[in-house]
């Protein structure tokens, strides 16, 4: 396992990170567990989830996956060899991941969206500490932005309209955390590259906590991270990229080639995977998967040695619902990836560029 520079910290984390928001939903507290035991063993210091989890966020489950992490870090112990990442939601209709809840300083949260405001960082940082079982947060990560927002793909840039919360507001909110020791380090999710560098000029001017991530989606098939300026960010301001989605929600495993819906599957259980169902993108996949047929390769491999090597990112975010899948995602980590796998993968891309961004 490789270990890897978070942001500007003195934090290393392994260049997988082990993703958790199928627990909860799909999977049990008890499959959990046994999925970071293996990771554990296999040298993987990194998990990430979110307040939000499980997926698809609904009343019933939201906490879940942080409490999962909790009880597992009761049985086993070690919470100084394991980094945390978790995420606080941005503007949302739901209201129920906060509703009735009571700020770290006894105040009730204001009503009306979920939001980034003070209290509601407040009430968030102590919930998940919560259902967490721990007192800090290695990593803190804005979900998704509190403006207005076009979507997490920016397919088509509107002018926001309406108010948000300022930058620096925001940074100083997070910033009473990790002075008093509840979070270590901040990033953000989903966000922009004007996002970022607003960040960053805010925590340059002001002193305050300055991002050292961004969680975006990245894959074969989305390619909006490099082309649209977040590369060159990451790189240039050490802000690295922890991608999430390297397989595209398991379309480029294959296991959806041709309209097949494999029992127990997220697309037949949610139908949540619009993102890669676009014009262009099942010819675009699958173009993907004839290629590493033609390579001797797993697809899987293929997708996931890709992210891996490229040089703004930081860790890859897999996640699995059976202990099969995470063997098989693991297993593309020890593969070499060569100059003729890029210009394979490069020469597709300028074919079919990001048709699910």
């Amino acid at each position: 396992m490789q270990y890897r520079q978070l942001g500007r910290t003195d934090v290393r984390v392994s260049s997988v990170c082990l993703g958790t928001m199928t627990w909860g939903e799909q999977n049990t507290e008890a499959e959990g567990h046994a999925q970071m035991d293996l990771a554990r063993d296999r040298g993987i210091n990194f998990l990430d989830t979110a307040e939000m989890y499980a997926v698809p966020p609904r009343p019933e489950t939201q906490g879940n996956t942080e409490r999962i992490i909790g009880t597992w870090l009761k049985a086993r112990g070690g919470r100084d060899k394991v980094v945390i990442a978790t995420k606080i939601s941005g503007r949302s209709p739901m209201t129920w991941t906060r509703q009735g809840g009571v700020s770290a300083n006894d105040g009730p949260v204001d009503g009306g969206l979920t939001r980034q405001t003070r209290q509601q960082v407040d009430y968030a940082v102590a919930a998940s500490l919560k259902r967490l079982q721990t007192d800090y947060i290695d990593l803190y990560q804005l979900h998704w932005p509190d403006r207005p927002y076009a979507g997490f793909g920016f397919q088509t840039y509107r002018d926001y309209e309406g108010e948000w919360l300022a930058f620096e507001d925001i940074l100083d909110s997070l910033d009473a955390h990790v002075k008093a020791g509840r979070i270590r380090h901040v990033g953000v999710s989903n966000e922009s590259p004007w996002g970022v560098m607003r960040f960053i000029a805010e925590s340059n001017a002001r002193g305050l906590p300055r991002m050292v991530s961004i969680q975006n989606a990245y894959n074969l098939v989305n390619r909006v991270f490099e082309t649209g300026g977040l590369a060159e960010i990451a790189m240039r301001e050490q802000v690295g990229l922890l991608a999430y989605s390297p397989l595209a929600q398991g379309y480029l495993t294959g296991k959806y080639r041709d309209g097949a819906m494999p029992e127990g599957s997220r697309k037949r259980l949610f139908q949540r995977l619009q993102r890669y169902e676009g014009p262009g993108a099942q010819e675009t996949i699958a173009a993907y998967l004839d290629l590493a047929a033609e390579l001797g390769m797993e697809p899987a491999h293929l997708a996931l040695k890709f992210v891996d090597a490229q040089p703004w990112v930081t860790s890859t975010i897999i996640g699995a619902t059976s202990m099969a899948q995470l063997e098989t995602d693991l297993a593309a980590f020890e593969l070499t990836w060569t100059d003729e796998l890029q210009k394979r993968v490069d020469d597709l891309h300028k074919a079919h560029p990001n048709p699910c961004p």
